[in-house]
């Protein structure tokens, strides 16, 4: 075998012939959806069934664009309670008082194991368990009463069985967020004289929020979706407000779409800011960062 002629000194080697590599199958999947989209494409704007007229006539209705502000006023605010009872659950749950951790587990237990809309059906018909909710002595005389359906209007019926719920859920997110960050810290934290609810304040929760933030952002994206649910105690939201004119036009479809179109587009903006929120809390995972919290801490003490 003859040896290959050996290269001079500073000469550049030949430069190698790369052929890239065939990928027919994957050209054949681009073509198959790409037809495929065409046809959809197509499909929705030749066949009248999708109304776009009465999409667009009904897009901004003030009948809708109250709906929606109802959604988003239910959403929020349940999810702040959600938040708020799923940190106090998770804390808890984490309490080394088997009497707070085992009420802790039994509410998230039952929460979690009984659909939500059971659970809306169940406060909007408080009344039939208790007519009458009231202030007073345990066991003995009640000073104030109140009729159990003026105090549970239908909208705080949501509330309570939309947030409670969430709660649940959220319980169990805070605490797998607490756990991740590293007991040491909080020995650390213990040895520079930080009482535990400091702690937790200071050092826990700021560096437990990476894991929590990406699983809210989605509970709070569900939340908007489950708020249709309460249409079963006639509540006016968004999906509600569709349902009640399409019953008058039956103009199902088009409807729908308007609905489709507002939860998309709430959606949306929901998950650009989990994005720049979780881009801001990722920073308590770079290297470094933990020995740089305690530095802080150490210089506030």
């Amino acid at each position: 075998m003859a040896d290959a002629p050996a290269l001079t000194k500073g000469a550049r080697p030949e430069p190698i012939k790369a052929i890239p590599v065939r990928h027919p199958g994957r050209w054949l999947a681009v073509a198959v959806l790409a037809v495929l989209a065409a046809m959809l494409v197509n499909s929705m704007i030749t066949n009248p069934g999708f109304g776009w007229a009465t999409v667009g006539e009904y897009l901004f209705s003030p009948q809708i664009l109250n709906g929606l502000a109802n959604t988003l006023v239910l959403t929020v605010l349940s999810m702040v309670i959600g938040i708020v009872g799923g940190v106090a659950l998770a804390i808890m749950r984490l309490s080394p008082n088997p009497v707070l951790s085992s009420v802790s587990w039994t509410f998230i237990w039952l929460f979690r194991g009984t659909p939500l809309i059971a659970q809306l059906l169940f406060w909007n018909f408080l009344a039939a368990l208790y007519p009458q909710l009231g202030v007073g002595i345990p066991f003995g005389p009640t000073f104030v009463a109140f009729d159990t359906n003026t105090l549970i209007t239908p909208f705080l019926a949501c509330l309570l069985g939309l947030g409670l719920n969430e709660a649940a859920y959220m319980a169990e997110i805070v605490r797998a967020g607490l756990q991740s960050v590293d007991s040491g810290q909080s020995e650390a934290a213990g040895a520079l004289g930080m009482s535990r609810a400091q702690t937790l304040r200071r050092i826990v929760l700021p560096q437990a929020m990476r894991v929590i933030i990406p699983p809210t952002g989605n509970e709070t994206i569900s939340m908007l979706k489950n708020t249709s649910l309460v249409v079963v105690i006639g509540y006016f939201e968004l999906l509600t407000s569709a349902q009640r004119i399409y019953a008058n036009n039956f103009q199902t479809i088009p409807l729908l779409i308007v609905v489709a179109i507002w939860y998309l587009a709430v959606t949306s903006v929901m998950s650009v800011g989990q994005y720049y929120i979780e881009r801001h809390y990722g920073r308590s995972n770079r290297p470094g960062a933990a020995g740089r919290m305690l530095s802080r801490v150490r210089h506030i003490q």
